[in-house]
C-alpha cells in the first residue's frame, strides 16, 4: 500500500538542479517549522514567500484559493471621497422604495423581487456615486460605462431614477403593468424602456457572457480605428447562483487571453439560489476565485464588514480562518437567522482557541459580526475593491462581494430560503424597515394600509448630491441613447446588380453568391469599414477565406508568428485591425460579438453591420435565447444560416441537417426571416436589409430589426432576374413568380389542368424540375412561384386581420400576389411543412404543402429528398393526387407516376 505522507514523483525531477544542497536546506527549513509550529503555520510562510515571489516578478503558478478572508485589508482600504453619510441616506430612500414599489404592486399580483437589491444596494449606489460613467462623460464621450444590471435588483434601479426625478410616483405604480404604455418592465428590457436600459439580462447567463464581449468588441472599435472608446469600462453585476449557467463561465478564458482590463465582474455572494443555498455543503466563494483565477482574472474578495476586524486580531492562532474555510454556505445562512448562543457553541464551540476568543466577545458583538457585518454592506469596502478592479492592469477583475439576501428587510427576509419569492412585507414591517433605516415618514403615511414611497423633496441635500454625483460622471446611469446618426450611405449599385444576368453555365451556391456579395460590400469606401464578419471557426466551409488576406481576422496582438500558409493566395493573417471576428467554435460567443457589434449604433453612436454566417443547424436550435435577446435589445444586422436545409448536406446527417430554423425564427417578432432561392434574391434582400436598418426607413417601418437568410451549399444555375416593374418589392415581401409554364416553353394542351408550384430556397429547383416533368410526361401546366420568405408572408397577412378588426379594408398580400392564378396551391420547402404552412389560411385556393419533417440522416442530397418526399417526382405525384381530387387528372394518373417514379 502507498504511504500517502511518502514524497511522490515531481515533474522537477526531469529537470537539472544546480545546486542540490540548497534545495535540501529549503525543504528541510519547511519540515522544522511544519513539525515545531505546525502545518498552519507552514501554510501561511509559504503563502508569504509566494507573495514575496510573485512581487518581485519571479513567474511561478499563482494559488487558487486564499483564505476566506477579505483581498484587501481594512488598513490598506483607500479612503472613499464623498460624503459616506449622505450617500447612506440616499441608499436608504432607494432601499424603502424598491420594497414599496414591489409591495403596492402585489394587490395586482404582478410579483417583483425585493430580496435581491436589498443584499446588492451598496454594490450599486457606489458605482453610481463613484464610478459609473455616463454618456455625456469627458473621458469617454457618447459612450460612458456599460452597465449589465442583474434582471432581479431592477426594482432598485427603478427607485434610484424616481429620486433623481427620471421616474414618477406613477411610474413606480405601473411596475410589471406595460399594456397602458406608462409602465415598467419587469426586467432591464431596452425594447420596453429603450431610454434607460441598455442590455437585456435576466435570461441568466446571458449578461455575462455579452459582457465579456461587448469589452472584447470596445477594444475591437479601438484598434480598428472606429472610435476610441479605451475609456469605457463594462461591469457586470450577477448573482452567485447565476454563475451556475454555463454560459456564465464560457468566455473567461476569453477575457483573461485578450488582457480585457476595461472589464469588471461584480459577484453578489449572498450564497442564495431563487430555491435555496448556491452551494449548501460547499463554499461557493471560494469554488469562484479558483474558477476565475484558474482563468486568468484578477479577483478581490470583499467579503467581512469593519466588525469583524477586531475578530482577526484576536486570531493569534489561525483557528478563525480555518474555522471561516471550513463552515459550509449553508451554515453561514443558518448563523444569519440564530442567537448568539448558538453561534456560541456551533461556530466557536469547534476549536478551543475559538472557545477562548468567544469569552472576549458580547453577544452584540457576535450578532453584529453574524447578522450585519458583510463587506458588500460597507460603502468604505465597496470602494476599495472597485478601484483596485479600474486600476488593475493587464487582466480583467472579479469581485466577490458577500452580502445578505434580504438585508435591512428584517427577520422575515434575510437569509430566508423563500425570500426569492415573497413579494411584499407588512406595514409593521415596513415600520421596522423605516426605523432601522431612520427615514423621516410618520406613521399618519400608513394610514390607507398602503405603504407610502419616499422622497426627500426636489431639492434636498440628498437630490442635489446625488445629481451632482452623476454630472460629475458624465450623467445619468444606467442610460440608452439612440445617437441622431446620419444614414449610412448606400453601396454602389453594381454590387447588387452584379447578379442580375445570372450565372450561365457556371453553377454556384447562394452561400458563395453571399459572400460574393459581401465580398464587394466590404469594398465600398464609404460603408465598407463599418462591416463586421463573424464566423464560429470554419470560415472555409462558406468560403469566407477569401477576406482573410483583404480583411485580416482581428487579434488585439496582432501576427506574432509566421502562418504556415503565408505562401498561398489566401495564407491566414491575423491583425490587431483586422475587421473578421473568427471566434473558434463557440457560437454563443459568436452570437454575443454579432450582439455587442449590432447594438454599437447605440451603445457608441457608430453604426457597425455585422453579419455572422454559421451551420445553419447551429443556429437558431443552438442559440435562439441569444437571439431573443438580441432583438430585446434592439440590435441590427444580417444573421445567415448557411449550409442550410434539411437535405443539402450530403453525408452529415441528423446533427447537421436543419429542418426547423425558420419556424423558430418566425417567434422572434425582432427576426425578417428569409429562405431565398437564387443569387439576386440574396442581393435584393441585403440591398433592403441596408435601407431599412441603416439607411432611411419608411414611414412605419421599424428599424430595430435583423435579417435572417438562409443560403445553401449546393451549387446549383443562377437565373437571371427576371424584368419587370416590382419584382424587388415583391421579393423583400416574399413571394414573385418565377415563371409560367408558357414563359418556359412547357405549356402543353390548351385548357390543360393547372397548377400553382410554390417553391423556397433550393426547393426551388426540385421545384423546376417538377413543372417539366408535369408538362411533358402527364400534360400539366405548372406556374412556378418563389417563396422567399414564408414568415413575412404570414406577418403581413396577421396584420390585414387586425385592419379589418379595427375596420379598415386590407387585402392580405400573398391573397393579392396569388389573385387569379389558376388551379391549386403546392408549396414546397427543404424544411418541414410548418414553414410554408404559416400561409395556408390566407390562400384562397385549395392549399398543400411538401416539407422535410423528421429527424435528418445521412445520405446523398437525392436519396434523402427522396427519404422524405420533396424530390421532383415526388412533387409531381402530389401534384397530380391534388388535382386528380379536383377531378382535373384522371385519379389512375396519381399510381402510374409512383410506379413510374419508384415511389
Amino acid at each position: 500500500m502507498t504511504d500517502p505522507h511518502a514524497i511522490q514523483p515531481s515533474a522537477l525531477d526531469q529537470l537539472p538542479d544546480r545546486d542540490p544542497e540548497e534545495t535540501a536546506e529549503w525543504q528541510a527549513s519547511l519540515d522544522a517549522v511544519t513539525q515545531a509550529a505546525g502545518p498552519h503555520r507552514a501554510a501561511y510562510l509559504m503563502r508569504r514567500t509566494l507573495e514575496r515571489a510573485e512581487g518581485n516578478g519571479i513567474a511561478l503558478p499563482k494559488l487558487l484559493e486564499t483564505d476566506y478572508v477579505n483581498t484587501i485589508p481594512t488598513a490598506a482600504e483607500p479612503a472613499a471621497p464623498g460624503d459616506e453619510a449622505m450617500e447612506a441616506r440616499i441608499t436608504a430612500w432607494n432601499r424603502w422604495n424598491a420594497a414599496a414599489m414591489v409591495t403596492r404592486g402585489a394587490k395586482h399580483g404582478v410579483g417583483g423581487h425585493i430580496a435581491t437589491f436589498a443584499s446588492a444596494a451598496w454594490l450599486y449606489e457606489t458605482g453610481f456615486n463613484h464610478f459609473f460613467q455616463g454618456k455625456e462623460s469627458q473621458d469617454s464621450p457618447g459612450s460612458g460605462d456599460q452597465l449589465y444590471i442583474q434582471g432581479h435588483a431592477s426594482p432598485g434601479i427603478y427607485a434610484r431614477a424616481f429620486l433623481d426625478g427620471r421616474l414618477t410616483e406613477a411610474h413606480l405604480d405601473n411596475f410589471r403593468q406595460e399594456a397602458g404604455g406608462n409602465g415598467l418592465p419587469s426586467y432591464p428590457h431596452p425594447r420596453r424602456l429603450p431610454w434607460l436600459w441598455e442590455f437585456p439580462t435576466v435570461s441568466m447567463g446571458l449578461g455575462p457572457l455579452s459582457a465579456i464581449y461587448q469589452a472584447r468588441f470596445n477594444r475591437y472599435l479601438t484598434n480598428r480605428g472606429i472610435k476610441d472608446v479605451s475609456s469605457s469600462h463594462v461591469w457586470a453585476f450577477l448573482g452567485d447562483g447565476e454563475m451556475d449557467e454555463p454560459e456564465s463561465t464560457a468566455a473567461l478564458a476569453l477575457a483573461a487571453r485578450e488582457e480585457l482590463d476595461n472589464l469588471t465582474f461584480v459577484i453578489n455572494c449572498n450564497l442564495q439560489r431563487l430555491d435555496g443555498p448556491v452551494r449548501a455543503n460547499f463554499k461557493i466563494v471560494q469554488e469562484l476565485e479558483a474558477q476565475f483565477r484558474g482563468a486568468g482574472w484578477n479577483v478581490v474578495k470583499t467579503l467581512w464588514g469593519t466588525a469583524w476586524d477586531e475578530l482577526f486580531r484576536l486570531d493569534t492562532t489561525g483557528a478563525l480562518v480555518r474555522r471561516l474555510r471550513q463552515v459550509p454556505d449553508a451554515q453561514v445562512q443558518t448563523y444569519q437567522t440564530r442567537d448568539a448562543a448558538y453561534i456560541r457553541q456551533d461556530f466557536f464551540g469547534a476549536d478551543p482557541a475559538l472557545v477562548e476568543m468567544a469569552k472576549l466577545l458580547s453577544d452584540d458583538k457576535i450578532l453584529e459580526c453574524f447578522h450585519l457585518s458583510r463587506g458588500g454592506h460597507e460603502a468604505r469596502k465597496v470602494y476599495a475593491a472597485y478601484k483596485a478592479a479600474v486600476e488593475h492592469k493587464g487582466a480583467p477583475t472579479v469581485v466577490l462581494a458577500q452580502t445578505v439576501k434580504g438585508h435591512t428587510l428584517g427577520e422575515g427576509f434575510a437569509s430566508k430560503n423563500a425570500n426569492h419569492q415573497m413579494k411584499k412585507l407588512s406595514v409593521d414591517e415596513f415600520k421596522a424597515m423605516r426605523d432601522l433605516l431612520e427615514l423621516p415618514i410618520p406613521d399618519s403615511r400608513f394610514d390607507d394600509g398602503v405603504v407610502p414611497y419616499g422622497h426627500p423633496g426636489a431639492d434636498s441635500p440628498e437630490v442635489r448630491y446625488l445629481q451632482e454625483r452623476r454630472a460629475a460622471l458624465g450623467g445619468p446611469a444606467p442610460a440608452r441613447r439612440t445617437h441622431p446618426l446620419a444614414p449610412l450611405p448606400a453601396p454602389a449599385e453594381k454590387a447588387f446588380t452584379s447578379f442580375d444576368k445570372g450565372s450561365g453555365t457556371q453553377n454556384i451556391a447562394t452561400t458563395m453568391a453571399f459572400v460574393r456579395l459581401v465580398k464587394d460590400l466590404v469594398r465600398d469606401k464609404q460603408t465598407g469599414r463599418r462591416w463586421v464578419p463573424i464566423v464560429p471557426d470554419e470560415a472555409r466551409t462558406f468560403g469566407m477565406e477569401s477576406l482573410f488576406p483583404s480583411l485580416g481576422i482581428y487579434s488585439p496582438k496582432g501576427q506574432t508568428y509566421e502562418p504556415v500558409d503565408r505562401d498561398q493566395l489566401m495564407y491566414y493573417k491575423e491583425a490587431k485591425n483586422g475587421q473578421i471576428l473568427n471566434e473558434g467554435i463557440t457560437e454563443a460567443g459568436s452570437m454575443a460579438d454579432f450582439i455587442a457589434a449590432s447594438t454599437a449604433y447605440s451603445t457608441h453612436g457608430e453604426a457597425m453591420i455585422p453579419f455572422y454566417i454559421f451551420y445553419s443547424m447551429f443556429g437558431w436550435q443552438r442559440t435562439a435565447d441569444q437571439m431573443w435577446q438580441l432583438g430585446d435589445q434592439l440590435g441590427r444586422g444580417f444573421l445567415v444560416g448557411a449550409t442550410a436545409g434539411r437535405t443539402t448536406l450530403t453525408g452529415e446527417g441528423l446533427q447537421h441537417a436543419d429542418g426547423h430554423s425558420p419556424v423558430i425564427a418566425a417567434t422572434n417578432p425582432a427576426a425578417l426571416s428569409y429562405d431565398p432561392a437564387f443569387a439576386y434574391e440574396i442581393a435584393v434582400i441585403v440591398k433592403d436589409g441596408l435601407r431599412r436598418m441603416y439607411g432611411e426607413a419608411a414611414p412605419g417601418e421599424d428599424q430595430d430589426v435583423f435579417y435572417y437568410l438562409t443560403v445553401y451549399n449546393e451549387p446549383m444555375p443562377q437565373p437571371a432576374k427576371p424584368s419587370g416593374l416590382g419584382i424587388d418589392e415583391a421579393i423583400v415581401k416574399g413571394l414573385y413568380r418565377f415563371n409560367t409554364a408558357e414563359s418556359a416553353g412547357l405549356a402543353p394542351v390548351a385548357n390543360a389542368p393547372r397548377i400553382q408550384l410554390l417553391g423556397s430556397g433550393t426547393a426551388i429547383h426540385w421545384t423546376l424540375k417538377a413543372q417539366k416533368l408535369l408538362a411533358e410526361e402527364w400534360g400539366v401546366a405548372a406556374d412556378v412561384w418563389s417563396a422567399t420568405s414564408w414568415t413575412e408572408l404570414r406577418r403581413d397577412a396577421l396584420e390585414a386581420d387586425a385592419a379589418l378588426l379595427r375596420g379598415e379594408e386590407r387585402v392580405p398580400y400573398v391573397r393579392q400576389a396569388l389573385q387569379g392564378a389558376d388551379g391549386p396551391v403546392l408549396a414546397v420547402s427543404d424544411y418541414m411543412r410548418q414553414v410554408p404552412d404559416q400561409i395556408a389560411q390566407w390562400v384562397e385556393q385549395d392549399y398543400s404543402s411538401l416539407g422535410a419533417d423528421g429527424f435528418g440522416l445521412s445520405d446523398t442530397r437525392d436519396a434523402a429528398r427522396r427519404h422524405f418526399g420533396v424530390d421532383a417526382e415526388s412533387i409531381v405525384v402530389a401534384a397530380l393526387a391534388q388535382l386528380a381530387r379536383r377531378g382535373e387528372v384522371r385519379a389512375t394518373a396519381v399510381k402510374e407516376a409512383r410506379e413510374r417514379y419508384g415511389l
